[in-house]
């Protein structure tokens, strides 16, 4: 948790401040006994009524000294804790943003979530407890410890006797309850994972009529769950009937011995009285060091899993000595002169690649080039790497021999910022934003104005089902764009990649929703209207056949590469994809 402190570092005055208001309230605390002692054996049992009056006084001046300086300290607590929150979790989703697909795929989403979370508040709170309590409840042992030799030395060794036995039980209890907090934490990511599960997998769970078999695997969660916290508080509730048996006896044994004292006459009925606060204020003090031990046992597991990702090293990631080609500087690598054509080239050379170190090859020994303004179809069977390859192209993923060159040039030499602005591409799933349509489109171009929006949603195919929604652009999206269709969502993430007019525009399956129609005005309009490389992945022959390249993947290789005419008449894979494709549509 040292390692995590940094991040309040704006927040020194409070940190410093709010545990010294805590031990002027704890100090005030510790006079109080004294003063009820004064007030009843040289108030009350005088028959003095001023002294009596002035004890009085003085009690209440100390007491609402010490809650002023209690409220001082938890509301400089608050903020010290809720801004170290705060930036802690604007650091992580920094952290997490800059992230490569490999780490991301290492921690995965529901953990994120968790420890963006549920780990952030562990340490919110162990802060907030370590401004509060941390100097406050050792101070209070010890003082009433030393309260107690300075009234009578021999009651104060009623203390120390006290103490290790109340020690004992503290252990015995922490020793037993720590590791099943451990196990809640578990359990609780378990949990969460299941919801988010079930969250976003409802439709397919109602698909397949399995919601009685979640519902009791949410059911069987959550009471694994529960059987933990009831274990934790069963052991945990034993610490106050305990250390009450123990204050008691140690009260019962002040009694005793101060019984004889009084008769003696070394010692008064107020005395007696405030050894049996000290007691009291001991105790509970030690009490609260208990339950800080546990706060910070789980924040010290929360720190740990919080460091995880933020000493995380992306692999790939932004470098000052990041390249931009000449080509670059022009908008969508648009060439300057009249004979080229605008767009992006690629060029793989004997590119290998693996998604971790100990996976094996996705894509093995690729070569081929890609040049400016074409249209690339990819096609293959499923799990041949077209996906992966894509993925390549803008760096989301470094390959493992060989090389990848947009422009000519290395990408692993490139600014990555530049590379990805020139850079659109629309994934298998599409992903729509919580919002508007204009402002899911405006995620292609900042300052698109309506006129930009409706051309790129005319381009996409998408411009007339919008046009008849009563709020046109302004129509709002749910989460995930729950409210169309799939075409719908599909056409609208085509949009909002369009509306920049990338050099490279990169569609990874992403006709798969479309009719067949639709699918071709789309490639249509792509060729006219898109002045940019374009690579479209897709299982359809129908949506590549008029591409100008064709690269056919089988088990990460390139087994072909050519036109449509060209590959029918000599490449065995896309003749069989083909045939396959015209039984389907024959029967």
């Amino acid at each position: 948790m040292i390692k995590l402190l940094p991040y309040a570092k704006d927040y020194r005055k409070q940190i410093i401040l709010g545990p010294f208001f805590k031990f002027l309230e704890a100090v005030f605390e510790l006079f109080l006994p004294l003063l009820m002692a004064r007030l009843v054996d040289q108030g009350i049992r005088t028959n003095d009524s001023g002294e009596v009056w002035r004890m009085m006084i003085a009690m209440v001046v100390l007491s609402v000294v010490g809650l002023g300086c209690a409220v001082i300290c938890q509301y400089f607590s608050s903020i010290a804790s809720q801004g170290f929150g705060t930036e802690l979790r604007n650091q992580l989703m920094k952290k997490i943003n800059q992230l490569d697909h490999q780490a991301l795929n290492r921690f995965g989403t529901d953990t994120l979530i968790t420890r963006m979370t549920n780990d952030v508040n562990q340490l919110q709170l162990a802060l907030a407890m370590l401004i509060r309590l941390v100097v406050r409840a050792p101070f209070l042992s010890v003082g009433a410890v030393i309260m107690a030799f300075v009234i009578d030395w021999q009651a104060g060794l009623v203390f120390l006797i006290t103490l290790p036995f109340f020690c004992l039980v503290l252990f015995f209890i922490i020793r037993g309850t720590v590791p099943l907090y451990k196990q809640v934490q578990q359990k609780l990511d378990h949990l969460n994972q299941l919801v988010t599960q079930n969250l976003s997998g409802v439709r397919v769970i109602r698909a397949f009529a399995r919601r009685e078999r979640e519902v009791q695997h949410f059911a069987s969660s959550t009471d694994d769950l529960a059987r933990v916290n009831i274990r934790v508080a069963n052991l945990s509730a034993l610490l106050t009937p305990a250390t009450t048996l123990i204050m008691n006896l140690g009260i019962l044994v002040l009694f005793y011995l101060g019984g004889f004292k009084v008769d003696s006459g070394h010692l008064a009925q107020g005395q007696i009285l405030a050894l049996v606060n000290y007691m009291n204020q001991m105790l509970l003090a030690l009490i609260v060091v208990s339950n800080l031990v546990i706060i910070f046992t789980r924040a010290a597991a929360s720190a740990q899993r919080v460091n995880d990702v933020l000493a995380t090293t992306p692999l790939i990631r932004e470098t000052a000595a990041g390249a931009t080609p000449l080509a670059a500087t022009s908008p969508g690598f648009a060439s300057t002169t009249a004979t080229e054509k605008a767009g992006a080239t690629i060029a793989f050379d004997q590119v290998d690649f693996r998604f971790a170190q100990d996976y094996g090859l996705v894509l093995q020994d690729l070569t081929f080039s890609v040049s400016a303004g074409s249209t690339v179809g990819i096609i293959g069977p499923t799990g041949s790497g077209k996906s992966a390859l894509t993925q390549l192209i803008p760096r989301f993923y470094d390959v493992a021999n060989g090389a990848v060159a947009v422009d000519g040039l290395d990408v692993r030499k490139w600014s990555l910022s530049h590379l990805r602005q020139q850079i659109a591409m629309v994934p298998q799933t599409a992903v729509l934003f919580s919002g508007t349509i204009r402002e899911n489109l405006q995620w292609g171009k900042a300052d698109a104005s309506d006129e930009d929006c409706w051309q790129a949603l005319q381009l996409a195919q998408a411009a007339d089902f919008v046009k008849a929604l009563p709020q046109g652009l302004d129509t709002p999206i749910f989460e995930g764009g729950k409210n169309f269709s799939g075409g719908q969502k599909q056409r609208l993430t085509i949009a909002r990649a369009v509306i920049a007019k990338p050099a490279l525009l990169i569609l990874d399956d992403s006709l798969s929703a479309l009719d067949y129609q639709t699918d071709l005005n789309l490639r249509r309009a792509l060729a006219t209207d898109l002045q940019g490389t374009v690579m479209i992945v897709s299982q359809r022959v129908r949506s590549i056949a008029e591409a100008d390249q064709i690269l056919v993947l089988e088990e990460g290789r390139l087994v072909g590469v050519g036109t449509h005419q060209e590959l029918v008449q000599s490449n065995a894979a896309y003749q069989a994809i083909v045939a396959s494709q015209e039984e389907g549509a024959v029967s």
